[in-house]
């Protein structure tokens, strides 16, 4: 989609303070608060905003263990693949699911409190789904690099 020079700016102060009132983006942009409300409008109705989102710290809510999980399903049938799915979908501790090319069928971001609330996860919602062929887990040690913000 093809935006401005303007409106990328305006989408770059977005996606690092959702909060800003329109007279701090204002501010910021050297635009005038009519019109960037005019923008704003315009971008939601073109779906470049998806959501205004706050970014919790996992860490002080008890969600300390990131995992990765690489999912390979039992079989490729439109049963086995919807029915995962479901399960992806109903479970908050799952942020991301990718379906991928490689080795694993579906790659899994899943935050959970530890090691223990993991394994229990783990088995009593995928492994005894009958969905679900293998897992292999790696275990986030420390994010190097963790943003929202796409590079525009």
């Amino acid at each position: 989609m093809k935006c401005s020079d303007q409106d990328l700016q305006v989408l770059r102060e977005l996606q690092s303070d959702a909060t800003l009132s329109l007279a701090q983006l204002s501010e910021r942009t050297g635009i005038a608060q009519s019109t960037l409300w005019r923008k704003l409008q315009e971008f939601d109705k073109r779906g470049l905003i998806m959501r205004r989102v706050s970014i919790l710290n996992p860490k002080l809510l008890d969600c300390g263990l990131c995992v990765l999980a690489h999912i390979s399903l039992a079989d490729h049938s439109l049963e086995t693949v919807n029915g995962f799915l479901r399960l992806v979908n109903a479970h908050g501790e799952i942020q991301e699911c990718h379906k991928t090319s490689g080795s694993a069928d579906y790659i899994l971001k899943i935050r959970v409190k530890d090691m223990d609330e993991y394994e229990e996860f783990l088995t009593h919602n995928f492994l005894r789904s009958g969905f679900v062929q293998n897992v292999l887990s790696n275990f986030v040690m420390k994010s190097e690099k963790d943003v929202t913000e796409l590079p525009i």
